[in-house]
């Protein structure tokens, strides 16, 4: 199985079309481009279609169009563009239709800036639009698990009939790394008979299947919700997704950190090591649902003083974080937004802090 050198969102267009996605709508806007720079031209290789709308409003609306018609369908955006497809993010989540969104994020708020950041947590983990829905959240460190996630992605918005986002931050999508593409990488789609809008011809079927979102006598709508939460539930119980590293040991400190921003805490978790500091780190894959049992019961262990949510925000996951430890251990939070990436020694400066004023409290 040979690697291929390619730029994180070079690697996401080819990773969908490998997962049997040949139906792409989209909107340009930096630092996400390349992906549909890069599937103008595969998809029509390949059969499939290229669109791209005339905003991010109606790319959202093309995408639950597609969705209801059963057929596997991605879109990629960035941070404000995002914003643009929420209410079209609901509207799907309720019609429980199965999409995929990529969100490369950059930094906000507002128009804010073109390079990374992890700022859109709350968005895409709180809801982002309107009404009671969740989206399965994916959230890859590498170039590599960004393509295993977005194959990923496609059979779990089936499986739940639900949208899945994958959160990577502009660095995912603008590195270049060594990726490979195994060879089974096409997966098997659900049957979309029972309710997708294919045409009753087509079903072979004499009863008409209606999408919708709109329900207005009360007691139905409340029943649907019930409905969907037990299928948020159910998320939670099957598909929590999470990295452990170096927690073997008697750590001192845990780190929680995700995305791009764990790869330099472990850097700065190696360095802290041969310094005689233990440092262990919880790195959430999934971040709805979110990890919290595995960080609980880390952040649990005698030797464990302090844990620290290390993010490229003002503090979003901190809160899922603090959640999770519920008062076992006191909580810190570190991070920047403005698109500089905290460095290794930061890290390791910002743990020796902590750490210090964590024994002074002690004392």
């Amino acid at each position: 199985m040979s690697k291929v050198l390619m730029k994180g969102n070079e690697a996401i267009g080819e990773a969908a079309i490998r997962a049997g996605c040949l139906n792409y709508f989209a909107y340009p806007i930096t630092p996400q481009s390349e992906v549909a720079e890069y599937l103008s031209h595969r998809m029509p290789e390949v059969n499939g279609v290229f669109l791209q709308g005339e905003s991010e409003v109606a790319v959202g609306y093309m995408i639950f169009g597609a969705a209801a018609c059963g057929a596997r369908v991605m879109t990629t955006s960035s941070s404000p563009g995002i914003s643009l497809m929420s209410e079209a993010l609901s509207y799907i989540a309720c019609a429980q239709c199965p999409a995929v969104f990529v969100n490369i994020m950059r930094g906000g708020p507002g128009l804010g800036g073109i390079l990374p950041s992890q700022g859109d947590y709350f968005q895409a983990t709180k809801g982002g639009g309107h009404g009671d829905y969740r989206l399965l959240v994916l959230a890859p460190a590498s170039v590599q698990e960004a393509v295993e996630m977005v194959m990923m992605a496609f059979p779990l918005a089936e499986k739940y009939r639900n949208p899945v986002m994958i959160m990577g931050d502009g660095l995912i999508g603008q590195m270049m790394e060594p990726v490979f593409f195994p060879d089974n990488l096409k997966t098997e789609q659900l049957n979309t008979d029972s309710w997708a809008t294919s045409g009753m011809k087509t079903r072979g079927s004499n009863t008409r299947n209606l999408v919708k979102s709109l329900y207005l006598d009360p007691i139905q709508l409340n029943n649907h919700n019930l409905h969907l939460k037990a299928k948020y539930d159910r998320m939670k119980a099957e598909e929590i997704r999470f990295e452990p590293y170096n927690i073997e040991s008697g750590y001192q400190v845990l780190i929680v950190s995700y995305g791009t921003m764990s790869r330099v805490c472990r850097t700065a978790i190696d360095n802290l090591k041969a310094e005689g500091l233990e440092v262990g780190m919880i790195r959430p894959q999934t971040l709805f649902p979110f990890p919290e049992a595995a960080i609980r019961d880390a952040a649990s262990k005698e030797s464990c003083q302090i844990v620290i949510s290390i993010e490229m925000s003002m503090g979003q996951m901190v809160e899922d974080v603090e959640r999770s430890v519920r008062g076992r251990k006191p909580v810190e939070w570190y991070g920047k937004c403005g698109g500089e990436v905290p460095t290794p020694e930061e890290i390791m400066e910002v743990v020796h802090s902590f750490v210090k004023s964590a024994r002074k409290e002690q004392n």
